[in-house]
């Protein structure tokens, strides 16, 4: 417990305090975090749309986000991890929260805890949800960080629970088995309250738990779904159907599902919070997610995509395919040394022409021997060594024809350098040059 002496005072100095008060970056429960909780006096009386799952939730989340803030709600938001500055996390009707509002979360936090040890999310989600009710929000969209039974977010009860998809990933905090990995998702769920899985094969023991808690489990392919139709789709769904729904701004092959995930949950609260069908176009169309197969303009195309997962990369893929284009894919890897390395470059392998990686600092960062070891493993030839993730970039941008596609995926440390490089290159053109990708800078 720091005294008002010494207490930080800058957002940065904030960060740098909580970073250090738990031994541990990650410790999954419950107990610590309800403490403060319920120190705070956290009893939020607005509705709250708790959403998890493998892959997909952040784009749920800033489906939900938009289209509630079309129908005139205001809005917060919390997710995980951010890519370029903290603030991301934290939005309350659409914007960012500024770095003093963060700063008396985290003191109010602080001034609550005693001696409780919290983690860096414990203390965010905390923060964030003490922001939201001082803020006055009309509806909080929570996202889940890791996992979903034991996971901070988890503190809070669901008016709507929302899970995505269920894969494997974070294997040595929830087990390598979908099915053990499902039942730590659905510990979102409520008794008797809406449960949206937005996965077509949930895993027996998401669907168990349901069924034992009383959930009411709405599943796609099921009681929910989306339709293409041309160039617009029709959403289906316990309400009935929406048709002549613009196609996400968003964009991947799987996001007709996230928004027809999306549109269900607002179905089940639809008399605490009405949307009209206007509102869901408007905030199809408006919805932001950066780093998710992310296309910056010009040519050649750079995408950014987070995907760190065999079924992200997956998706990678399947989105890459419906691009179309004749080009060469060009990739930019680097990884986190716990995923699973092999599975995401299997997914990509076919596709990639080269590969340009690099290592990743911190103790969970992949070296570049391990990401070499694992290409040539899978039969990838052409692989180029770099320093760094700008590095791997830039030699990308060099050898890239206008038509090839420079795809940078693999973490969020990896699009987050390059969002980096490209905002410095963006501040002094001229010192760049215009080499390779940069008429296409934003």
């Amino acid at each position: 417990m720091v005294t008002s002496a010494s207490q930080p005072k800058t957002l940065g100095e904030w960060l740098e305090h909580i970073e250090r008060q738990h031994p541990k970056a990650i410790a999954l429960g419950l107990e610590r975090v309800a403490r403060v909780r319920d120190a705070l006096g956290l009893a939020p009386a607005f509705p709250i749309i708790t959403v998890g799952g493998t892959n997909g939730k952040g784009s749920v989340c800033a489906m939900l986000e938009a289209i509630l803030h079309s129908a005139g709600y205001r809005v917060g938001r919390y997710t995980s991890p951010h890519l370029l500055r903290y603030n991301e996390r934290v939005r309350i009707a659409r914007a960012e929260a500024s770095n003093a509002d963060l700063a008396r979360g985290f003191a109010a936090v602080e001034r609550a805890r005693g001696d409780v040890p919290l983690t860096y999310f414990e203390y965010g989600t905390l923060a964030a949800v003490w922001l939201f009710l001082e803020r006055r929000v009309d509806v909080a969209v929570l996202e889940v960080g890791l996992g979903g039974r034991l996971d901070a977010v988890n503190a809070f009860d669901a008016d709507c629970a929302v899970v995505t998809t269920v894969d494997i990933d974070h294997v040595d905090f929830l087990g390598g088995d979908r099915e053990v990995i499902g039942r730590e998702k659905a510990g979102i769920f409520r008794a008797g309250r809406p449960a949206v899985c937005a996965d077509s094969a949930p895993p027996a023991n998401l669907l168990r738990h349901a069924s034992e808690i009383g959930a009411r489990l709405l599943r796609i392919g099921t009681d929910f779904g989306a339709t293409p139709q041309g160039r617009q789709w029709q959403y289906w769904g316990p309400g009935g159907k929406r048709g002549a729904l613009p196609h996400p701004v968003l964009r991947g092959a799987c996001q007709l599902e996230n928004a027809a995930a999306a549109i269900t949950a607002l179905e089940a609260l639809r008399e605490r919070l009405p949307v009209a069908v206007n509102d869901i176009r408007a905030g199809l169309l408006q919805a932001d997610n950066p780093g998710r197969f992310q296309v910056l303009p010009g040519r050649p195309a750079v995408i950014l995509d987070v995907a760190h997962n065999p079924q992200a990369a997956r998706a990678l893929v399947a989105s890459l395919s419906a691009m179309g284009g004749g080009g060469r894919v060009l990739a930019v890897l680097a990884m986190l040394k716990d995923k699973d390395i092999a599975g995401v470059i299997a997914a990509l392998r076919p596709r990639v022409a080269h590969w340009f990686i690099a290592g990743l600092e911190g103790p969970r960062g992949a070296g570049i021997e391990q990401l070499a070891g694992a290409l040539a493993a899978s039969g990838a030839t052409a692989v180029t060594q770099c320093g760094d993730v700008a590095a791997a970039y830039t030699q990308a941008c060099d050898i890239a024809a206008e038509n090839d596609r420079i795809v940078v995926f693999g973490s969020f440390h990896t699009v987050a350098a390059v969002m980096e490089l490209r905002e410095r290159q963006k501040a002094s053109p001229a010192r760049h040059g215009n080499r390779g990708n940069q008429g296409s800078q934003n």
